[in-house]
């Protein structure tokens, strides 16, 4: 096959898909807002997925998107509820079933076990008005009936591409209905390269014992002692408030030691830098390491809210790295 004739049949298919997509918007109606309605309103149970063959494995994604965007779902393989999987519901949560035909027989006993039970609600997600699965369903959403990509209109990718996008609407309406923003994304993602670049200050920050704080009366020698056990090559200078006001680094101790020949009874007040930056805990890893590049500097001070003043941590170079944060 020559290569002009596969890109014509490769954009022939994207532009069946871009045609059915188009469809599915103009069907975005009441019964949408009813279904996501529903599902806000699902507090003490889940909702429960199901689908047969090409719609199966939609039903699986729309259950991985809203579980990971702050609304407890589960797939639900419609061969295995026949056989004890179908405890699994109960009655205060909702079903889901994505069928394009709407008549598969492994779905037939989940739509009859709910009819049985009036408190669990079923959504229908298909594309025939007159199927078993859209005269029996609580809320049926009809998808707009629309021509396959491939050859005979018998494999399943126009609709199979409309059924995901549903799923993506009524995960994302959810989502901004509840406010989930990106700090709750990072609970639900501990791992991989997404919880890496949301991880914050607050995350990665030194606290406790390990922060290298002395007070303003300090002495030179005692400090030089001080930020050789910390390790950290820096030292924050507080007040006996608690306000944090000036910083010293290992580069600048050595400054000092050319500067004066005698240094080691003054005052660490005298030398320090004063007003250090500091960062707030909430802010992204990330940027506090551009802030570090920016400024040629290795570490910064953490603060909570407005205090500013009030140092509760810091932040190294190398713990953000460390990260693999970059």
């Amino acid at each position: 096959m020559k290569n002009k004739t596969i890109q014509k049949i490769s954009k022939e298919v994207i532009q069946y898909e871009i045609d059915a997509l188009r469809n599915l918007k103009g069907k975005i109606n009441d019964t949408f807002v009813r279904i996501v309605n529903l599902i806000l309103s699902c507090k003490n149970g889940k909702l429960i997925i199901s689908g047969v063959g090409k719609s199966g494995i939609i039903a699986r994604k729309w259950a991985a998107t809203l579980s990971s965007t702050g609304t407890p779902s589960f797939f639900l393989d419609a061969s295995n509820a026949s056989h004890g999987d179908m405890g699994q519901i109960t009655s205060n949560d909702i079903v889901v079933l994505i069928s394009n035909s709407g008549q598969s027989d492994e779905l037939k006993n989940i739509i009859q076990y709910t009819s049985r039970n009036k408190n669990i609600k079923l959504i229908g997600i298909t594309s025939k008005k007159d199927s078993i699965l859209y005269k029996n369903s609580d809320i049926s959403f009809l998808m707009p009936s629309i021509k396959e990509a491939g050859p005979e209109n018998i494999v399943p990718t126009s609709s199979t591409t409309n059924q995901l996008a549903l799923g993506d609407a009524i995960a994302i309406a959810c989502m901004k209905y509840k406010n989930f923003n990106k700090f709750d994304f990072k609970k639900f993602h501990p791992s991989g390269s997404l919880s890496v670049k949301l991880k914050t200050v607050g995350d990665l920050m030194i606290v406790g014992r390990k922060m290298p704080i002395v007070f303003e009366n300090l002495k030179m020698k005692k400090a030089l002692k001080i930020i050789t056990i910390k390790k950290l090559g820096v030292l924050i200078i507080k007040k006996r408030n608690g306000d944090t006001i000036g910083i010293i680094t290992d580069g600048d101790l050595k400054r000092i030691a050319q500067k004066y020949s005698k240094f080691d009874n003054l005052e660490i007040k005298k030398v320090m830098k004063k007003n250090p930056i500091s960062i707030d805990k909430d802010m992204l890893a990330a940027s506090a390491l551009s802030i570090m590049n920016s400024k040629k500097i290795t570490s910064l001070c953490v603060h909570k809210g407005r205090k500013v003043k009030k140092t509760i941590g810091l932040i190294h170079m190398h713990d953000i790295l460390k990260s693999n944060i970059n």
